[in-house]
């Protein structure tokens, strides 16, 4: 069935049994390229059917569907015709979510949630200033997502400008975990009430007039106390639930709300993973994302992620007043293992960075010491709350940033690399980027012992580093490499760049060249033994995996400017671009950012040097 879709038009010419083989072809299709390439497994086995009814009621890409969050979308990239998955979320491959180089039929490349309605909002004005009414706007959000505030801004927009927007709730109940707060339990109680009915109707003879007579003195009582529906009561016309499983009653609730003029919520109930037992089965969150199949056997290396998952179970168990508070991720994260040894201690307020931020503040104030623990990427989200609720009040938050610098993967919008720039304008914000695992557990305990300001922990995604010990101290930057004489050239290493700076190093000493080797350890703010070092070496380098504009380097570069410094420094970092995907190693080995890049950015600063040296002489 599925070489005979090439556009979503040829869903339409499709029945009802062609189609229900078309969505398992579709299920067999992704179990075996998924877990072969590695991916988002469970969300797509969940939107199968739900994906076939949006294509067969909605022509897109002049009606927009868009995708929140976005790693939902793998069966719509097959029926818009990319069913290459070999390379999917690498180098040259399929991204593992929506992608504009890809598709006319992806507008939005979002893989951070809540945001769909936004654009939906937007574009559904812009149809409507430019008399567009054959264009419809639709979204596909998950309950998972509706714990964003950013999608309750966008509903009670739509619902303001009565805008044709068709809102697609893709309820499993879950994000990564069981989705937590009232609103979760808003929608188990809709789908509670909805399979009464329907076993209702089910009864013989009497089942359906019972069934009308019961819903309309219900409908007449509740009606007295509350509006029906949540979304009812802000203006929103409601339709569901209904199995989103079934093709045909998906189907027929999305014409439905095509023909209503305004916006409309569809309650689709589905099941992450539905269709695979092994995904099913999984209680921890579905297979929501599964390793490549040639990482999936044997026992995998220790992980930043779970150093820092150790680390906090112990440091716990001697301070009952540390705390951990994360959005929708606390598995990801490493926060389960704290969460079951302290369940009253961690506070899992949905996919909401910006209250998780605030709400940490006023933990803060109580007497609290929260950690606040996050992709470092999704931080961004929350910058406004980190600046005034956290470092304006004085409040002892640790921010521990997982997926900091390159990620790869996941794509531009996972690199962590804007965390360093951004927090250095934050003041009173201190900044720890360990080199290794012995670095992590010491670093976040220094946080974590820091009252009165906010902290920050960055590493990054993948198997930690070997341990490198120091070779001296300069204040609190740690010396890892030093010549026997004076020093030509002085590398700034940042976390785990130490080990490429130090194969760097090597290569540069067998050139003749005497370079020395520091990790500042704190980032922010930098101690000033490490600005006697750059004062004694001819050459500053800093090495860094954040993007270059505003990072450490430019840091040390103004901190130097400040103690009247005068040494060239050049910055080695990411470009301040949005990468394409690669696994973290492709990344840094593009942007140089490798002992062989190093060294030779190393080589070239000296050249110039050199030159200008020759050039005053003369």
């Amino acid at each position: 069935m599925l070489d005979r879709v090439h556009r979503p038009a040829d869903l339409r010419a499709l029945d009802g049994s062609t189609l229900t083989a078309l969505a398992t072809e579709i299920r067999g299709f992704l179990i075996a390229e998924v877990s072969r390439s590695g991916g988002h497994l469970g969300p797509n086995l969940g939107t199968v059917e739900l994906t076939i009814a949006l294509h067969r009621v909605f022509e897109s890409p002049r009606d927009r569907i868009l995708w929140d969050t976005g790693h939902q979308s793998y069966a719509h990239k097959l029926l818009t015709g990319r069913k290459d998955f070999s390379r999917l979320r690498a180098k040259g491959g399929l991204s593992g979510y929506p992608s504009r180089a890809e598709s006319e039929h992806d507008l939005i490349e979002n893989s951070h949630a809540s945001t769909a309605l936004g654009w939906a909002d937007g574009l559904a004005k812009a149809y409507r200033l430019a008399g567009r009414a054959d264009r419809r706007v639709v979204a596909i959000v998950g309950d998972g997502a509706l714990t964003g505030g950013m999608a309750w801004e966008g509903l009670n927009s739509l619902a303001d400008q009565n805008l044709r927007v068709v809102v697609v709730v893709n309820d499993n109940g879950r994000s990564y975990a069981p989705t937590r707060g009232g609103l979760a339990r808003h929608l188990s109680a809709r789908r509670t009430a909805g399979g009464r009915r329907q076993r209702l109707r089910e009864v013989p003879v009497a089942g359906a007039p019972l069934y009308r007579a019961l819903h309309a003195m219900k409908t007449k009582i509740t009606n007295m106390r509350a509006p029906q529906s949540l979304f009812q009561g802000l203006g929103v016309e409601y339709l569901g639930p209904v199995d989103g499983h079934d093709i045909a009653a998906t189907e027929e609730a999305l014409r439905q709300a095509t023909r209503l003029d305004g916006p409309v919520v569809v309650h689709c109930v589905t099941r992450k993973g539905n269709g695979f037992a092994a995904a099913e089965q999984d209680e921890l969150d579905r297979m929501h994302v599964v390793r490549p199949r040639s990482a999936a056997g044997g026992r995998p290396p220790a992980d930043w992620t779970s150093v820092f998952a150790d680390e906090m179970v112990r440091i716990g168990a001697e301070r009952p007043d540390v705390v951990a508070v994360t959005a929708a991720m606390l598995e990801p994260v490493g926060l389960q293992a704290f969460a079951e040894r302290y369940p009253d201690r961690v506070f899992d307020v949905g996919i909401a960075e910006q209250h998780a931020v605030t709400s940490a503040a006023g933990l803060s104030a109580g007497g609290a010491h929260p950690v606040v623990a996050l992709y470092a990427t999704f931080l961004n989200r929350a910058f406004d709350q980190v600046l005034m609720d956290v470092a304006l009040h004085g409040c002892g938050v640790t921010f521990a940033l997982d997926r900091a610098g390159a990620t790869g993967s996941d794509g531009p919008s996972h690199n962590g690399m804007w965390d360093l720039s951004m927090l250095q304008l934050v003041p009173t914000m201190q900044i720890a980027a360990p080199r290794d695992g012995t670095r992590l557990r010491a670093q976040l305990r220094e946080a974590i012992a820091v009252e009165g300001h906010p902290t920050m922990v960055r590493y990054p995604k993948g198997p930690v580093a070997p341990d490198i010990e120091p070779v001296a101290r300069a204040g609190t930057a740690e010396i890892l490499a030093l010549p026997d004489g004076p020093g030509d050239v002085l590398i700034v290493a940042v976390g785990p760049m130490a080990a490429a700076a130090l194969g760097a190093a090597g290569r540069l000493a067998a050139e003749g060249v005497a370079v020395t080797v520091v990790d500042p350890c704190w980032v922010k703010p930098l101690d000033a033994e490490l600005l006697k070092l750059a004062e004694a070496h001819r050459l500053v380098v800093t090495v860094e995996d954040n993007g270059r504009v505003a990072g450490a380097g430019a840091a040390l570069a103004q901190a130097m400017r400040d103690a009247g410094i005068h040494r060239p420094l050049h910055q080695a970092a990411l470009p301040q671009e949005f990468l394409a995907q690669a696994g973290r190693d492709e990344v840094l080995e593009q942007a140089g950012l490798t002992a062989r890049g190093i060294a030779r950015d190393v080589a070239h600063a000296l050249a110039r040097l050199r030159v200008t040296d020759h050039e005053e002489v003369v």
